[in-house]
């Protein structure tokens, strides 16, 4: 255990988002995505919902604010035009940990690609369908900086 980090947040997966450098991209995933088939490096999160795992990494890992999007979850049915009630949460949390960052819906086979070239995927027990989100990492500016 540590000061200030969340105990969801394992040895592994702190080692990993750590290791990420400016642009590499992670991949928390629900219990039904094909994770262990994909994935480059793999977390599991077992017995750990999708909304305090992406939580937990937000409060350690800066959102990329170079790129216009940064923040890219699954859609129902492929149909980036759907959303469940799981994507309102998703999105609720990216607003309260990297404000002014939307989260953008993508196709199924377009986030399937996405997530297999992710730097890494934590595959958690979300029950809930279509509950995935890609996080692409930003900077830690230094203090004497300004954001651009």
């Amino acid at each position: 255990m540590l000061i200030g980090i969340p105990a969801l947040l394992g040895p592994e997966l702190l080692a990993i988002l750590r290791g990420m450098g400016h642009g590499d991209e992670i991949a928390l995933v629900d219990g039904n995505y094909p994770a262990e088939q994909q994935a480059t490096r793999l977390v599991r999160a077992d017995g750990h919902d999708l909304i305090p795992m992406l939580d937990a990494i937000l409060s350690v890992l800066p959102v990329d604010d170079v790129v216009p999007e940064a923040l890219f979850r699954a859609s129902v049915k492929g149909d980036p035009s759907l959303a469940d009630p799981v994507h309102q949460e998703i999105e609720a949390t990216c607003a309260r940990r990297a404000p002014g960052r939307k989260v953008v819906a993508l196709a199924g086979a377009d986030f399937y690609a996405r997530v297999k070239s992710a730097h890494a995927i934590v595959a958690t027990s979300e029950p809930r369908l279509y509950a995935n989100i890609i996080i692409r990492k930003g900077v830690i500016y230094p203090p004497e900086t300004r954001k651009p």
